[in-house]
């Protein structure tokens, strides 16, 4: 019997559960782990932006209609557009940057439509890459639009090249997804991430429920933050195959020495022990969490307690 590539096997898998198949490639985790992700296709982008667009110009036009209505009064209009324009700028670019860093990289519409911002080469993503990656639009797509928005036709009844160049600008922004592999655009390349799309096959609680069998202590959770937390919940996501189970022996085995566990875990209980590793690691770091002692991987520092 031949061997199946495991990217080849997420693809049937994938194809299997969601009745799609995807684009799919291979993430090495820092536990050298290979973790196979499925890209975001265009439409579900595109569903998860416009959703996002729907919430932020509401927020705007709640603070915007404010702003007109008292500058409008004393003939400051310009003054109102001006404050109205720098307001937008602000909630779009915070809106995005802020639920990124909350949420790891999600934001309202993107968990709608179940998509995730990671960092390529599979460490944290950080909050200069998520800067980087929405003030670029700003750059992509929203400034040459408004310029294009603003501006007349020639004088002259010609071509204004201005003009024209803007519109290729956008043109070639627009079908950057489209001309690589990972379908990424050019704040993804600058910001060294890509969009991907979670499984749907479960539950975040259907980790955590049932008894627990195996224990564990402070010291040993201290190993591992929430970046590593994740990783664990994607792979505990998958469904149940050879290659999934081989998968799980091998990160069992590089959690058990990181956490120096004493005495074997049977091969038969490789699921459970992640399980009940998953479930009480995950109650800890909740609970320093809301001590203001959260850590974002296993590199980063514990704070000190004042």
């Amino acid at each position: 019997m031949t061997a199946t590539h495991p990217t080849l096997a997420h693809e049937r898998t994938s194809q299997f559960f969601e009745g799609v198949r995807r684009r799919c490639r291979e993430i090495i985790t820092p536990e050298g782990v290979s973790l196979p992700v499925e890209i975001a296709d265009f439409g579900e982008r595109l569903s998860a932006f416009f959703i996002d667009w729907v919430i932020w110009i509401v927020a705007t036009i709640a603070i915007y209609l404010p702003i007109i209505l008292s500058f409008g009064k004393g003939g400051g209009v310009l003054i109102a557009v001006s404050l109205g324009l720098f307001v937008a700028f602000i909630i779009r670019n915070l809106y995005f940057v802020y639920f990124e860093i909350a949420w790891r990289g999600a934001t309202p519409g993107k968990r709608v439509v179940g998509l995730r911002v990671i960092d390529r080469q599979g460490g944290p993503l950080l909050p200069t890459a998520v800067i980087a990656r929405n003030l670029t639009r700003e750059v992509e797509m929203f400034l040459p639009l408004g310029v294009l928005m603003s501006w007349g036709g020639s004088p002259q009844g010609g071509a204004d090249w201005e003009q024209l160049s803007l519109a290729v600008w956008l043109l070639f922004f627009a079908a950057l997804p489209f001309i690589n592999r990972d379908r990424m655009r050019g704040g993804d390349l600058i910001a060294g991430t890509i969009v991907i799309a979670l499984p749907k096959r479960a539950l975040s609680s259907d980790l955590v429920a049932g008894t627990v069998q195996f224990t564990f202590t402070e010291q040993q959770l201290r190993a591992y933050g929430a970046f590593e937390l994740q990783v664990l919940e994607e792979l505990l996501r998958r469904p149940g195959s050879e290659e999934a189970e081989r998968v799980l022996a091998d990160v069992c085995d590089k959690i058990c020495r990181k956490i120096f566990w004493i005495g074997p875990v049977p091969r038969n209980q490789v699921a459970l022990f992640l399980r009940d590793f998953y479930t009480a690691e995950r109650a800890f770091l909740e609970r320093e969490q809301l001590y203001g002692k959260g850590r974002a991987d296993k590199y980063a520092q514990p704070r000190p307690t004042r």
